[in-house]
């Protein structure tokens, strides 16, 4: 290892004072004019390769038996891009081999799918729809005219992410074959160019057949941004010396203060080549100590090819984390007889480590607040490789409160991991691979080998940035020895760069020598838990962690895959679908409505499922933060997943854009560095209790907060503060499970049925909570309203007496096709019906007027909050057109958008002489132990003995009859 003294160029730097300012200059003239220099040199040593190349289709693959290469292609193609990009490809019909399990085939079978499958009228609903398809060869050729300037310097061939696999001749020698998914395709020429014109052919497969990564790897599969053949980002032609910088590799150490940088060369000399090395860093921020420029006489050749330096980082280097993403350049130059080699990589100092079940970032707690990027990008197809971009997604992620990104089974482009160093992300990259259904790790498969390749070259590419700070092979795995591969696999990495943490899969095997789990356990709705998770099952609370599932863990934990709950199509969304993907799926969806005559509430539907959704969202991502010393969480996701069945789980689209039911700001009062919690063990509560809730704290902000007093207040549906008080001042470390004390607070000033919410804030945290609150004792009601179970003879004999009745029905009494196989639940579908193959619940929570008379003393909004999970879970689902398509229900269900059928959970009708109230939910079942139960009911009952009960539709007593088993 060579160590560069500061003396090394600058014996005077640390010099008196009176001769550092001259030194300081000196420096910075030094610094100005080498970025020149180096900037000029490596733009006149560039060949952009972007725009008009020659093209041809090999779909029969003989291209290199017949030697293409020595041939001019006959059509034309732009470049960066892909086949789609440019309108080339075949169109879809019911042969196209699609990229993607398709689990649900039912499109290809059912009736109601016909007219989707006609010629002409292609539409699928399993994902997003290109407007042209190819799967199979491809060569793209262009012609480069090489300077004089290039003699005697090597050439590299660079391709920023052509998808996949390339074969590249230069003219008719074969430089051999690459198959990076995540990295640059490089094509080095040691020897060079001769001056004049020279024939640059690529041929690129996107088949999958040679390499099995997984067909829903999010790599390359036809679920999120598609199966694509093509070039994407930058595109050109180097020359470099022949003796050259070939990569650096930084190694922050902060507590000595210094990085480690690891050089590596290509020389294609025969002899040695002496050289002068010259290494600096330096940080835009104004407040950076100023580092200084060191050199080194160096010998480079063939087996002399690497090196090791140490360079001190100043008396206070700047730390780099969320809060502040203090990025260094380390810029590194090489001059030899041969040339100049420059190279520039970002880096930060930094130190991202696990301690227990926590994880640590420059020694201090962090908490990992993550969303999933499944590469959905609508309008090409394929991820943005420009900084701005980036830029626009992480900014609207942090917005939301986030830190943290997992990219699902796929590495992002270069200018991803730029953007997350400026913005402070942390980020979990894997290597393109799903191997699961058409793909095995530890089998012995070439995929194996492919993944050590290629996690090597991501190292090389971006392990510098400091945002890159977690690794895995991938995404739920399988494999006979799939446990024993990926064990190895961890071990190898933790071994050769200690940068970043490491685990198996995303997802599973859980093994002791990961750093940290990423594990889809501490969740609330867990894969096929059905109606018998946490938020379905139990009644809704705000008290329970998930301490109990990472009691054995040895390292932290990071919740794989939460939430997962879905959101109405927002059909007006359709327009925004401008580039090569388009939405044929919402187009069926839409129709489907339409045909149920239920398109007017569209928008109503998107906006009361979404809230629903939010609603859930809260309360997974509350349970996480109440978990002492938890990892972190990672949704799926905050944007929308167009594949698998469609996935509508995001509170933004598929475009990272807001779908104006929640904002920013009011979701990251529940996800955010500083959230305060109250630990509610109900939230319906009767005004003789008194409201006693433990307060806890989740801080992960930038420092201890001092001297804080935490204040709450109690507010009704009109903002007016009902009761307040304050918690006792404290200093408030970081990480979770922090006490704040105890709100008790006598609810017996509330005299009427009311919705209330508890605020609380602590220095930059606030969130709220909704509670309901009912009298204990609710006054007799003197009405002539038959309440009853059964539509019986004596119901009858009311309702021709000109009588009122209220048939509130049992669960399980409603017919099968009448809706009683309508699996109903409270909290909103998980995934998607499609893909789960219709897991319960099927349905998107309640729609109602909140001010119809017959809810006046049931508070409600518009939409499904706490108070209607007793309901939802004690109902039945009805049909309303197996009743009267006429009928306007008081509380609608949202059914699932593939079936939009119109359901109702209560309605009114005229029947005989009389008028009849159905509730689908059974009322009368132990309601002295429901709360809920209670209050409705006596809320129907009084609007029904009320002039304002009037039902205008009529309904023949048979029609009611059969809805019944």
């Amino acid at each position: 290892m060579v160590v560069l003294s500061q003396k090394a160029i600058f014996k005077n730097f640390f010099a008196p004072k009176a001769c550092k300012s001259k030194s300081f200059l000196f420096l910075l003239v030094l610094i100005f004019v080498f970025n020149l220099k180096s900037s000029l040199a490596q733009e006149k040593n560039k060949i952009d390769l972007s725009g008009k190349w020659e093209f041809q289709i090999d779909s029969l693959n003989i291209g290199i038996a017949q030697k293409w290469y020595n041939k001019q292609l006959d059509g034309k193609i732009n470049l960066p891009g892909s086949m789609t990009t440019n309108g080339i490809g075949n169109d879809i019909d019911l042969k196209t081999p699609w990229t993607g399990d398709i689990l649900d085939s039912s499109y290809y079978k059912k009736p109601e799918y016909a007219k989707y499958r006609a010629a002409g009228n292609i539409k699928i609903p399993f994902w997003l729809q290109p407007i042209k398809y190819y799967k199979g060869v491809a060569w793209y050729q262009k012609v480069v005219d090489i300077p004089k300037s290039f003699g005697n310097k090597s050439i590299n061939i660079f391709l920023e992410r052509p998808h996949w696999q390339t074969t590249l001749w230069v003219d008719d020698k074969s430089l051999g074959s690459q198959n990076s998914l995540g990295t640059a395709h490089q094509f080095l020429i040691g020897k060079g160019l001769t001056e004049g014109k020279h024939i640059i052919t690529i041929r690129i497969d996107n088949g999958i057949d040679t390499l099995k990564v997984g067909e829903d790897s999010h790599s390359i599969t036809d679920n999120t941004q598609g199966n694509w053949n093509g070039i994407i980002g930058k595109m050109e032609l180097q020359a470099i010396p022949k003796c050259n910088i070939q990569n650096v590799q930084v190694y922050p150490d902060i507590q000595n203060k210094k990085i480690t940088v690891k050089l590596y060369f290509d020389s294609f000399e025969g002899k040695t080549q002496k050289g002068v090395l010259e290494i600096f860093a330096q940080n835009s921020n104004p407040s950076a100590e100023k580092l200084p420029l060191l050199t080194k006489d160096i010998k480079i050749g063939r087996l002399n090819n690497s090196m090791e330096v140490v360079y001190p980082m100043g008396q206070n280097p700047l730390l780099w984390d969320e809060f502040n993403p203090n990025v260094y350049s380390l810029k590194v130059n090489l001059k030899t007889k041969l040339g100049n080699s420059q190279k520039t990589v970002d880096f930060g100092m930094r130190e991202f480590a696990a301690q227990g079940k926590q994880f640590l970032m420059n020694g201090k707690p962090v908490f990992l607040r993550g969303t999933l990027d499944c590469a959905a990008y609508p309008i090409t197809g394929y991820p943005p490789t420009d900084i701005n971009s980036w830029i626009t997604i992480f900014s609207k992620l942090k917005s939301y409160g986030l830190n943290h990104v997992r990219y699902h089974s796929w590495t992002p482009p270069e200018a991803a991991f730029e953007a997350a160093d400026k913005l402070g992300f942390y980020l979990q990259v894997e290597c393109s691979s799903w191997a699961n259904g058409d793909a095995r790790v530890g089998e012995g498969w070439p995929l194996d080998q492919w993944l050590y390749e290629e996690s090597n070259r991501m190292e090389k590419a971006y392990g510098n940035h400091p945002s890159f700070v977690m690794m895995a092979y991938g995404n739920e795995p399988k494999g006979k020895d799939h446990v024993k591969y990926l064990t190895d696999f961890v071990k190898y990495w933790e071994a050769k760069d200690n940068r970043r943490l490491y685990t198996t899969g995303a997802g599973w095997p859980v093994i002791a020598e990961s750093d940290y789990d990423n594990t889809p356990n501490p969740r609330i709705q867990r894969w096929g838990e059905g109606l018998k998770s946490i938020i379905n099952a139990e009644p809704p609370k705000a008290n329970y962690n998930w301490a109990n599932r990472i009691e054995k863990a040895k390292h932290p934990t990071v919740s794989h895959e939460i939430g997962q709950w879905c959101v109405y199509p927002d059909f007006k969304e359709i327009k925004e679908y401008t580039g090569i993907l388009k939405p044929k799926n919402f187009e069926i969806f839409e129709d489907k409505l339409k045909e149920n005559k239920l398109y007017s509430l569209a928008d109503s539907f998107l906006l009361a499922s979404g809230k629903l959704q939010v609603l859930c969202y809260k309360a997974d991502i509350e349970a996480a933060l109440r978990t002492p010393h938890f990892g972190g969480f990672q949704l799926l996701g905050l944007s929308d997943f167009p594949g698998q069945g469609t996935a509508l789980v995001g509170v933004l689209n598929a475009f990272w854009q807001d779908k104006n039911y929640i904002t920013g700001k009011e979701f990251s009062h529940f996800c955010s560095p500083t959230v305060p919690l109250a630990l509610f063990p109900k939230f319906i509560y009767h005004n003789n209790e008194t409201l006693d809730i433990p307060i806890k704290l989740a801080h992960y902000g930038n420092k201890l907060l001092k001297e804080v007093t935490p204040t709450w207040n109690i507010k009704d549906v009109n903002g007016k503060i009902l009761f307040y008080g304050q918690l006792n001042k404290k200093d408030l470390p970081l990480g979770n499970d922090i006490d704040l004390g105890n709100i008790s607070q006598s609810l017996s000033a509330i005299d009427k049925a009311e919705k209330l919410q508890l605020n609380i804030n602590v220095a930059d945290g606030h969130n709220s909570w909704d509670f309901f609150v009912y009298p204990a004792i609710l006054p007799k009601l003197e009405t002539k309203v038959f309440t009853t179970q059964k539509f019986d003879k004596e119901a009858l004999d009311v309702l021709n007496k000109g009588g009122r009745v209220l048939l509130t029905l049992k669960k399980g009494e409603i017919k099968p096709e009448m809706g009683g196989n309508v699996k109903i639940g409270f909290s909103s579908i998980f995934w998607n019906t499609s893909y789960t193959s219709g897991q319960a619940p099927n349905t998107l929570g309640i729609l109602c007027n909140p001010n119809h008379p017959a809810l006046n003393n049931f508070p409600t909004d518009y939409y499904s909050n706490w108070q209607w999970w007793d309901g939802m879970m004690h109902s039945n689902a009805i049909r309303l057109d197996s009743v009267s398509k006429d009928i306007k229900p008081i509380v609608r269900v949202i059914d699932d958008w593939y079936t939009a059928s119109s359901l109702g959970l209560i309605f009114e009708c005229k029947v005989g002489n009389g008028k009849l109230l159905v509730s689908g939910i059974d009322l009368l079942e132990d309601n002295d132990k429901r709360p809920e139960a209670k209050q409705l009911l006596y809320s129907l009952q009084k609007y029904m003995g009320s002039d304002r009960f009037s039902p205008k539709t009529e309904v023949n007593v048979n029609q009611i009859n059969k809805l019944f088993n």
